[in-house]
Formats: C-alpha cells, structure tokens, sequence
C-alpha cells in the first residue's frame, strides 16, 4: 500500500485484491485499504473501509453483533453480490464501489466508482450519487427544516447559547439519516465518533457525502418497507428507551435558579394553591457551594434533605443539575479523589487537563473510563440519600470557557486511549450513562430519571434529552418542535425544548402558545435563565394563566394515553412525536414550510405549532378523515385549509378511527384519580387498535408481570367496540369506564348480552377562559364537542364485546 502521508493526495481503496466469506458476509482487502461487509439483519448491513488493517469501531453506540445466515453471496470476475431478504449489496472489484438496491434491482443508493470511497491525509470520506428527486430527514438535532436537500451539517458536540435557527453544530450528534426516494426509503448511520460532516448536495449537484477528520468508514445501512421500519432497524442496533418514571411525563418547572429553599417551597406552594398540576421542580446550579457538584450551598439551603421531603409530601420530585467539572480544591474531596485515582482526562504527559467552568478552573472527568464512570455513579449516593429523584447532565458536551478544548487531550476511550477528537461527540453519553447506572444503584428498585443535554447515537438507552438553551421567539418556538421532530426520526423519542424560550423575555401571548405546544411534546418542562422576567404559568397574567392551566390539565388528562404511547415507543424505537414525514414520506406538502412543523403526537393527533401572534393559520390534512379536536367536526383530509388559531385553542386534529383514553386531571401523578377511565371512539373505516397499558409508574417490577395491559380494538365496518382480556399482574386503578362515541348517530348498544342506550354530553377538553376584557371582540371562544353520544360500564376484566345498534 502507498505510505499514509500524502495530506493533499486523494486515496481511494483501488481494485479488489483479496476476498473471503464469512460466516457474517464478507471480507478482504484491496490495493488501498481493507474491508468487511457484515449483516446484522435483514433490514441491516455493516460497512467497515479501513486504510489500517485493524479497525478501531465506536464502542458506545451499537448493541447488537451480526447474525450468520441471513444472506446470500455470489461472485464474479467484476463484482461481488450479496443479498438477504430486503435487499442486495454489489461491489466492483475494479474500484471497490458499493452500490444498495432492493432485491428487485432498483438503486436505493450508491457510490460513484472514481470517489465514493477516499482519504484526503486523515479524513475519510463517502461520496453518494445524488437520485432524482432524493430527499433527506433525520439527522438528529439539527436545525433548519425538516428536508435536508441542498445543505451540510457537522457533528461536534458544542455549547452554543442562545442559538441562531439556522446555526449548527449544537449539542448532540447522531449521524443517522433517512434517504427517499422513486418510493422507496434507505437509512445511513455512521459510527464514527470524530468530528464529522453530512452534506447532502450542499454547493454541488452531484453527490450528497460524509466524511469524518479521521477513523474508519464504518457505516450501518438500512431498508425496509417504510420510514418506520427503518428506525425500527436502527433503534434495534443502537437500543431503545426504558419505560420512564410517569411522574417524568408530568409538567416540569425549571430556572436558572430557584433558591434559597423558602423560594423553591414557595413555587410548590402556589402551583398546589392555583390548582395547576405539576410533578417536577429542578434545581440549577445555585442550590450548590459555589458551584461544586455534590454539594448544596450551606446558606441558602441549609437543610435540603428537610426541603426535599417537604416538596415530596406536595406531591413534587426533585432534579438537581450536575455538571461534569470537578472544582480544583485541594480541600474538596471529590478532586481529590479523581486526582489520587487517575480519574480525570489528561494531556499527553498525564498532567490532569483543567478547564474554566462555573466553579472556576476545574478537573473533568473521563467517563470513557470505567473506573471514572464507577466513581462518578458512586458519588451519586450523596443526592439519593437526601431523597433526590432525578438528574440533570448539563455542560457536557464538554463545555469549557472559550469553547475550544486542546484536541491534544487525552481520553481513555476503553482501554484504546484516543484524543479528544475522537471523544469528544461521546462524552455526554457517557456521562449521562454513568448517571443512570449511579441512579439505578442507589434507590430501591426505582426508575432512573435522566435529562441530557449532550449526547451520541444510543444516548435514548439512558436519558432524555431537550434542545438546550433556546431563545424566547415565536421563531425558536417552532425551531424546537422541528428540533423534537428530527430527533424522533433518529431514535430518540423521549426529547422537548425550553417552554417559554431559555434566553429573553417571553411575552404572555407567545407563553401561552408555547405551552399549549409543550403539552403535546413528549418532555413538558418549563425553564428560563438568570436575570429574566419570571416565566411560571401564573407570570404573565390571569388570561394566560388560566390557558396555561387548562393546557397542563389537558395533559394530564392525556397521561393515559401518553404512558401508553411511551410504552409502544420503548418496545418499537419509533418517537411519539412523530414527523408527518414517517406516513406522509412521498407527500410533497409534508416537506413545505409551515407543514414541515406539523406531526402527530402518540400517533394519535395531529398538532399544527403556529406562531402566537397569528389568529388564522393554513394547516395541511393528509389524506383520510380528521376530527377538529375541540368540537369533533369531521373534515376531508389530502387538503390545505385555513384554521383559526386563537391562543385558548391550538389547532389539535383527531385522526378518524382514533380510539383514545383520559382521565380526571389530577395535582400530580401521584395522587389518586377518581377511578375513571375515559375512552374516546372517532369514527373512521376498517379497524382501529388501542393499547391501555398501567403499572405503579415508579418502580422496574413492569419488567416482569407487574402491569395491566389489554388491547381495546374498534371495528367500524360492523360498529363492534371490544375490550380484549387483560393481561399482567397489576389490578387497574379504574373501576369504571366512560365511552364517548364522535361522530357516531346510534342510539344504543348491546354491552354483552345487555341493550343500554346512549346518553348524550356536551363534551369540552378544556375550560371556558373568563372574560377578563369586558369588550365583545375580545372574549374567547369556547369549543364543546355536542351531543357526544355516552355510555358508562364497569372496567371489565375479561373480553367483552360492544355492538352498536
């Protein structure tokens, strides 16, 4: 092979000079470079291109090996095939060029034959021919709209407050994206932690490509039948979320920073005076001593484990922040330890690198290290004994004044020791995974809570995430939803922003529509930095509060609905914020601004984000039947229509054939309800599934049988509504439950053997807002659903049958 230095010389692998087949597919090594095609399933094909004849692979975002015998394998004097169930892979001998098609030979993506492959000194790079009409989505947290065409993204995990709408890169990389096309969908991950770039046809007309500053082509390809089943695939490589605590699900309160401990009681206080449901209060870094982690200020919280159990018998869990830089303080323990025990990252002459942060001048963990990783999970132990619930992973991406750490520096990266380069994007991950671990050591068979706000494919294995500090816009309001949107389309489901906008001031109109946007975001929180107007529900006057209740009491009605949702997510990777681009993929409408902001929320309502200072907005219809969420009015979907949008009503859509649950708002979600369940039927065509799922909400005994779980399933063909058996262990905290019938015009129905007629309710899913303004024109509109027909039976255990007459 030629020598490595040549830092203005392209390399490309050249011709095929020595192959094998493998148990798993293939390997080999050409004039350039060696390589192996692995199949990990079906859907699922590996690609390894290295110059080195050992390769160096990511040992943190994939969880799954390859799996012998699914493929078959041909060779010929000119190329190399092989071939599983979705689809075949050929390579040129020649040129080593990879060309994917599906198994009827239509091109899903491949290489140009003079540079798909190639080295420029030690940056790798993958070049794709660009096919007509080719789209791209997904691509992790990465502003812009939902389209990528025509642009080019780099991945280098950074702090960057305040962000403009179009800046990149932010905190969190996950380079995996879905490529459509002539019907048909692909998607690429590729496993390289170095600083990368995605151009997807950015300044050229030819290629989109990915490259990284060095390490392997190392790339996971994927296709399926549709959108979902590609992140299906991809989620089933790089794992899937827990079921999170439910009280996680609830409304959050956030800022930088409560305290002292009477200001943090207080807020509890008035959320439980006003009647407004939350769950959660977190703590930013002025709950600790100047700074440091594992600790709390001795003034201002003087007695914090007294403080916690006060909030917790309000109903509240506790999240404090940890940041991952350690004071440098001979007379501060946890320095002194990370220092005795080789725990920090370092530079090359193993002097312990330090970096300015909050504390000051501070020592960073290297959480590429197990030892690091066991110690940081450890100290955990200090918050867990003063009845913490949950942690907030911040800073750590990781953040340091000046935002321009030496590359020099040296991590241990599993025993290969490697520089900051090629640690940097999984710092945060690994972070928040040693947070976890440290949450799930020390509480007693407890759900861990983890919130991130950096992190690398794989990172929905351990926390949540939300988009970091964003501005108080209408433009940063639905840059957040696109933001959430992208990230479901790359496997992490459980994500949300800054309701209320992190830097500014937000105005009470553009408050109220965030919140009625976060309650329909998978992560409900609420947060606003240091020195800004006050941004609780009650701070922008009594209009707005009264909005904002009755938004975060609708979404605690939903929470049946939601945990379910969750639970789906948990087990099929796909998000629950979901971009119109998973269903709609070939829809040319899906991809124009505004409707690149609409999805569907549980895959159950379609949202449509509009600015606040808008009163009417367009709003695309996909193709079925849509119920207007407020009144039950069925409209014509495949349309664009104007909606009116006033503040107290945010355009929420009910897919036809929906079936639904709900129940009584509640403070928190740790009080009781009152035992019943409230199912929603929309009428629609063919046969529609629900899943109700319960458990205790807190603890892990779900991973058995400790649930009650059954299938509710609604056959609009023959109007028969049926309760499937319950299955699980967990008896249902519903004794009753109350059925409302949109758009249906029977009159009765056979429950069993038994003929019950229909009730009729005018049905509201939010409350009248008082006429503040004594004027007309300024009153709010007040929506029912009327004459929804009702029925009301006892929850059943067995399977029971419903007929409508």
């Amino acid at each position: 092979m030629t020598p490595l230095q040549q830092p203005h010389t392209i390399i490309t692998p050249g011709p095929i000079r020595n192959w094998e087949a493998t148990p798993y597919g293939i390997s080999g090594h050409t004039e350039e470079a060696y390589f192996s095609i692995q199949v990990y399933a079906d859907h699922t094909i590996r690609v390894q291109v290295s110059r080195h004849e050992v390769f160096s692979p990511n040992p943190y975002a994939v969880t799954t090996k390859p799996v012998s015998g699914l493929f078959e394998f041909r060779s010929s004097p000119d190329i190399l095939w092989l071939a599983t169930k979705k689809m075949t892979l050929t390579i040129s001998r020649e040129c080593f060029s990879l060309s994917f098609a599906t198994p009827e030979g239509k091109v899903l993506c491949e290489e140009d034959p003079a540079i798909g492959i190639n080295w420029l000194g030690t940056e790798v790079s993958c070049y794709k021919k660009l096919q007509p009409w080719e789209k791209f989505i997904g691509l992790g947290e990465k502003t812009g709209g939902l389209n990528r065409w025509g642009k080019a993204y780099t991945n280098w995990n950074t702090d960057h407050f305040g962000y403009g709408l179009d800046a990149d890169p932010l905190y969190l990389s996950v380079p995996f994206y879905i490529g459509l096309h002539s019907d048909k969908a692909y998607g690429l991950f590729f496993d390289n932690p170095h600083k990368s770039v995605f151009n997807f046809g950015a300044s050229n007309n030819r290629f989109s490509y990915f490259s990284a500053d060095n390490g392997d082509l190392d790339y996971y390809f994927f296709h399926d039948d549709s959108v979902a089943s590609i992140i299906q695939a991809y989620t089933q490589l790089t794992g899937r979320m827990e079921m999170p605590p439910l009280w996680s699900l609830g409304y959050q309160q956030c800022r930088y920073s409560y305290y002292p401990d009477r200001e943090v009681l207080r807020l509890a206080q008035t959320f439980r005076e006003k009647g407004i449901p939350a769950d959660m209060i977190y703590l930013d870094i002025h709950h600790m001593e100047k700074y440091k982690v594992f600790t709390f200020d001795s003034k201002n919280f003087p007695d914090p484990a007294t403080m916690i159990r006060s909030l917790k018998e309000r109903g509240f869990k506790v999240v404090v922040i940890l940041d991952p830089g350690i004071k440098k303080d001979p007379d501060y323990t946890p320095y002194v330890e990370g220092i005795e025990q080789g725990l920090f990252i370092r530079y090359p002459d193993q002097v312990p690198y330090e970096g300015h942060v909050w504390p000051g001048w501070c020592a960073f963990p290297d959480f590429t290290k197990p030892a690091a990783r066991e110690w940081w999970a450890n100290k955990l132990s200090f918050y867990s004994s003063l009845g913490v619930d949950g942690f907030w992973t911040d800073m750590n991406e990781p953040a340091t004044w000046g935002q321009h750490m030496p590359n020099i520096i040296e991590f241990d990266f599993e025993g290969e020791r490697c520089s900051h380069r090629k640690a940097r994007n999984v710092y945060g991950m690994q972070m928040a995974r040693s947070t976890q671990e440290g949450a799930l050591r020390h509480t007693d068979n407890q759900r861990p809570f983890v919130l991130s706000r950096s992190g690398y494919a794989g990172i929905q294995r351990h926390a949540a995430v939300w988009t970091g500090d964003n501005v108080a816009s209408d433009e940063h309001m639905l840059a957040g939803i696109r933001l959430v949107n992208s990230l479901g389309l790359s496997g992490v489901p459980f994500s949300g922003f800054d309701v209320g906008g992190f830097a500014g001031n937000t105005n009470p109109q553009l408050f109220a529509r965030w919140i009625s946007l976060g309650a329909f975001s998978p992560l409900f929180r609420a947060h606003s930095m240091i020195n800004s107007n006050d941004s609780e529900p009650w701070s922008f006057g009594e209009e707005v509060e009264e909005i904002a209740k009755n938004y975060i009491k609708l979404r605690y009605k939903l929470l049946p609905t939601i945990y379910a949702a969750f639970l789906e997510s948990g087990s099929s990777g796909l998000p629950i914020a979901k971009s119109l681009a998973i269903d709609y993929p070939f829809d040319d409408r899906v991809y124009k601004g505004p409707f690149d902001n609409q999805y569907l929320f549980c895959d159950k309502f379609l949202v449509v984000p509009v600015e606040s200072f808008r009163p009417v907005t367009k709003v695309f219809l996909p193709k079925g039947k849509w119920y207007y969420l407020f009144t039950s009015q069925l409209l014509e979907g495949d349309q664009v229509c104007y909606w009116e949008s006033p503040l107290s009503y945010l355009p929420v859509f009910v897919k036809a054939g929906t079936l639904l649950t709900m129940q009584q708002p509640v403070s928190h979600t740790g009080e009781a309800h009152d035992g019943i369940l409230h199912l929603h039927v929309y009428r629609g065509s063919g046969t529609s599934t629900h899943l109700h799922y319960e458990d205790d909400g807190t603890t892990l005994d779900y991973r058995g049988s400790a649930y009650f779980k059954r299938y509710l399933v609604m056959d609009h063909t023959h109007k028969v509504l049926t309760f499937d058996e319950s299955i699980g262990n967990y008896e249902s905290r519903f004794q009753t439950v109350k059925i409302y019938f949109h758009g249906f015009t029977e009159t009765q129905a056979s429950v069993g053997e038994v003929l019950k007629t229909f009730e009729k309710e005018d049905v509201s899913f939010v409350d009248r807002i008082s006429d503040f303004d004594p004027l007309p024109d300024n009153r709010h509109p007040y929506h029912e659903c009327e004459d929804t027909r009702t029925l009301t039976i006892t929850h059943p255990l067995d399977k029971l049958t419903i007929t409508l007459h």
